[in-house]
């Protein structure tokens, strides 16, 4: 039987956990024996503890609003699972799995015992601090193989012979769900689902829905409802009757069913999207969307086929674009039906393949 030991710094319910998830949960149906190590938090990867081959090992790991805290944790967790790491040394033919650039003391650990390490890249790191671009240059040095998620991120790697292209993917459950609805969609709804950063477009979502009185706008934050009040109270956001605000939600395919028109409004300038999970939620569903001009997102969207790509700056186009594609019937049809098909490029079934792939040679 194939083992691997999968490192991941944070359970919780954002992207990269959800794609581990559905990862570990396809190799462990092929027949991988997985240990997995991670933090104690509630989150999507305790779905794996009822997986009849994958193991779990907790350590207490939280975040903290003073930074000096949060960077000792983290440095306490690396010490702590580069130790754990050594339990595997006498063991052969185990593969190190680290998911994100975070977990480097594992990876350090299995490069030190000769061990294959395989990470999966989900960061844009060289878009960020000097503590990020410190980790994307151990990971370079460390790893055997990096599973980038786009072109967009291979490409800014300088150490390009040993990365590969996986995209990422849904669950054959949500890929299930879409076949099962099929939608009239009468009620014109603009949705986007954001993190609670001003670079996400916000601002720019409220403004749209303040200038289209006409559509509905329903936004979809990752946080708490007291955060959410906080925020809206420091940035003058007023609540009108076409804009409903909801907080952190598990299961947000109800939304992507009273949707018509799906948008990412994140500001390129400020943050270069690798892949957009929310965006191929949508595509899944048979939904138009529009998304920035750069970044593995925009590889996502061919411009008039199954969406649009404008970036944020341009607020007046990308109003002038919802009023075109939700008044046209025929194009807003061509559009969703693009979207269905170009969606079955992400499979479920093939990353796991190419992944499975990847681990056996």
């Amino acid at each position: 039987m194939k083992k691997i030991v999968c490192f991941h710094l944070l359970n919780d319910y954002s992207g990269s956990p959800k794609v581990l998830n559905l990862i570990l949960k396809g190799l462990s149906m092929k027949g991988y024996e997985i240990d997995l190590v991670t933090s104690r938090n509630t989150g999507i990867l305790d779905e794996l503890s009822s997986c009849k081959y994958v193991k779990m090992y907790r350590y207490r790991y939280l975040f903290s609003n003073n930074p000096l805290f949060t960077i000792l944790r983290y440095l306490y967790v690396q010490v702590y699972t580069f130790a754990f790491s050594f339990r595997y040394i006498f063991r052969k033919n185990i593969i190190f799995y680290i998911n994100t650039l975070l977990p480097v003391g594992p990876a350090l650990a299995g490069r030190l015992m000769g061990k294959r390490v395989v990470y999966h890249y989900h960061e844009n790191a060289f878009a960020k601090g000097l503590f990020y671009k410190t980790l994307a240059y151990m990971m370079q040095c460390l790893a055997s193989n990096i599973i980038c998620v786009s072109n967009f991120q291979r490409n800014n790697l300088k150490k390009k012979k040993h990365a590969i292209v996986i995209p990422n993917s849904l669950s054959t459950d949500y890929e299930k769900r879409c076949r099962v609805r099929c939608i009239e969609r009468n009620n014109k709804t603009v949705l986007m689902l954001s993190s609670l950063k001003l670079y996400k477009g916000i601002l720019e979502f409220v403004q749209l829905s303040e200038r289209l009185p006409q559509y509905h706008f329903l936004l979809v934050v990752n946080d708490t409802q007291k955060n959410i009040e906080k925020f809206c109270t420091m940035h003058n956001i007023l609540r009108h009757e076409n804009l409903e605000l909801w907080d952190r939600q598990l299961d947000v395919f109800p939304f992507y069913e009273r949707a018509s028109l799906v948008l990412n409004l994140s500001n390129r300038k400020k943050v270069l999207e690798t892949f957009g999970l929310t965006v191929l939620e949508a595509m899944t569903m048979g939904l138009p969307v529009i998304v920035p001009t750069e970044g593995g997102i925009a590889e996502m969207v061919e411009d008039g086929v199954n969406g649009y790509k404008i970036d944020v700056q341009n607020l007046d186009e990308i109003e002038n674009k919802i009023n075109k594609i939700l008044s046209d019937k025929l194009l807003y049809q061509s559009l969703c039906e693009n979207a269905k098909k170009l969606s079955e490029n992400y499979s479920y079934v093939s990353m796991i393949d190419k992944i499975d792939k990847l681990l056996g040679n």
